[in-house]
């Protein structure tokens, strides 16, 4: 069966992913593979002091991808779209999305970018003795608890983006066990709610008299594979408002795009993970077991099936490494070089790979932010050099390279130092490894594992719940997430894997201890620049 024949007879699964700067949907066929893609561009806004995007750009947005991907299946293969096997939805996760017993939106959406719940997130923290982030759902809910918020006396749902764009297409207030995990903490054994931790946190704000309990405002967690409702006819007519799509296509379970990344480049297995740097970057491992003890620099989540996944998040990677590219490319217009930015990128990057494997004693931060895994509350970009050793355009690449993975490196440490948690592969995805070889040996040195990079990971999250929708539907009989991904998608597989060398990985402890030793001068650093 070729593309338009899938189209035409409906053999196909739509995934459509919100990302924070852009929605994407991506169609596949019986094969797996992509056939047609739509997108539309947005961006949050900070409305009273709080990152934000609102419910008509939501919406506007979802149509807009859509219809999109509408006109590109009928300019590429003559076909009006109208049939659907499958279909997904999945989002950046975590935030706060409030709503009455109608629906109503209650508060504006606030977003995973907002650091607004430091208070909450730490008396949850010491409370249930695990990891609440501040971007978490449970920290904005009782950051509202705690000052006091009017909208908390009418709340009768909280979810995530991917949670409500699915109900708007289902009717069904479901949500993914990975992309719940970045709202509550999740019981693994039972793939649902860790009802006990929820117990807890009832209990301490029993007094406070509002007229709903924690279980009763919460999603029902589902599993990858189940179904998760069916695109009702309404939904349907808010997808497609030319009314050509028809309703029925079964919908997977919502989920978050560190769920949908991990799909996408098959790291849904015990010991196995994703790296994906981009303007920020995480590491995502499947652990065998739960970690031993409470680490505030690792967020704890899930797989789409319900496997715990310990998550190394860092606020920036590439951003600084960007703005200096963007230098060399003014100096080159001012000398009157026409060069393209991908071939500056390429050229740049290469010349790492030539530096001093610990960069000959430069050392950068890329810090846009705060980051938690080294306790910064505010960053700036620092760069720092000893005046008695030369500085060179390689050794200066290779340090902002490693700048841009140093504090994820710090992060993945405690993992494997101090949890002993075993790793057999990673798979990097995203920006930094569009160059081959060069991101992919760096991070080999950084987390001392073997990086594989795979044709497929750059078609990222949209892709990864298309996958999704196909497995709720085209699994066989008791076959898990991680069978039907190697059967189905992977089997064939173009990738490439490498391994650093020792000069490398010892080049990176040598660069990461002087990083290490140089936070309190970043801290002081961002401590002047902000005044305080």
């Amino acid at each position: 069966m070729n593309a338009q024949q899938a189209i035409a007879s409906g053999k196909v699964w739509l995934g459509i992913e919100f990302g924070s700067t852009r929605i994407k949907a991506v169609l596949i066929g019986p094969d797996h593979q992509p056939i047609a893609s739509g997108s539309h561009v947005w961006q949050d806004q900070l409305l009273d002091g709080v990152w934000t995007y609102s419910l008509d750009a939501i919406h506007a947005g979802l149509r807009d991808c859509y219809r999109d991907l509408k006109q590109q299946v009928k300019d590429q293969y003559g076909e009006t779209l109208k049939t659907l096997s499958g279909f997904g939805v999945s989002a950046m996760m975590h935030g706060y999305l409030a709503f009455d017993a109608q629906m109503n939106q209650l508060v504006p959406f606030r977003t995973w970018r907002n650091t607004i719940t430091g208070a909450a997130a730490a008396e949850m923290t010491e409370l249930l003795q695990f990891n609440i982030p501040q971007r978490w759902s449970a920290a904005h809910l009782h950051q509202a608890v705690l000052n006091g918020e009017d909208h908390l006396r009418k709340l009768a749902f909280i979810t995530t983006l991917a949670g409500y764009v699915h109900w708007l297409l289902s009717g069904e207030k479901v949500l993914g066990v990975g992309d719940a995990a970045g709202m509550f903490p999740i019981d693994s054994t039972r793939c649902d709610w860790d009802y006990a931790m929820i117990d807890k946190y009832q209990t301490l704000i029993a007094g406070r008299g509002y007229p709903w309990t924690v279980r009763e405002i919460l999603p029902r967690v589902l599993c990858a594979g189940e179904s998760a409702g069916c695109l009702t006819a309404d939904g349907a007519r808010f997808l497609d408002p030319d009314g050509d799509l028809q309703p029925g296509a079964v919908m997977c379970p919502p989920e978050g795009d560190a769920g949908t990344g991990m799909v996408a480049t098959n790291s849904v297995a015990p010991r196995t993970g994703n790296v994906s740097a981009g303007t920020s970057v995480f590491a995502m491992i499947v652990l065998e077991k739960a970690l031993s003890e409470l680490h505030t620099e690792i967020d704890m989540v899930t797989t789409p099936s319900g496997m715990p996944v310990a998550m190394v998040h860092c606020n920036t990677c590439t951003s600084d490494l960007n703005a200096w590219v963007k230098l060399f490319a003014q100096t080159l217009q001012l000398f009157g070089s026409d060069v393209s930015m991908d071939e500056i990128y390429t050229k740049l990057f290469r010349a790492a790979l030539e530096g001093d494997p610990d960069c000959g004693g430069l050392t950068a931060f890329n810090y846009y932010s705060g980051e938690p895994v080294t306790g910064t509350d505010e960053g700036v970009p620092m760069f720092t050099r000893r005046p008695d050793l030369p500085m060179t355009l390689p050794n200066f690449m290779r340090m902002q390279l490693m700048s841009a993975l140093a504090t994820l490196a710090i992060g993945m440490k405690t993992l494997t130092e101090k949890e002993k948690v075993a790793i057999d592969s990673v798979l990097g995805h995203g920006g930094l490894f569009k160059t081959p070889e060069v991101g992919q040996r760096i991070l080999s040195a950084a987390i001392r594992c073997p990086v594989t990079v795979m044709e497929t990971a750059g078609e990222g999250g949209a892709w990864g719940i298309a996958l999704l929708a196909a497995y709720a539907t085209e699994k066989a009989e008791n076959e898990s997430l991680q069978d039907y991904l190697n059967r189905c998608v992977f089997a064939g597989a173009k990738s490439v894997t490498l391994q650093a060398d020792e000069s490398e990985i010892d080049g990176f402890d040598a660069y990461l201890a002087r990083f290490e030793k140089l936070i309190p001068a970043e801290k002081a650093c961002a401590s002047a620049c902000y005044g305080g």
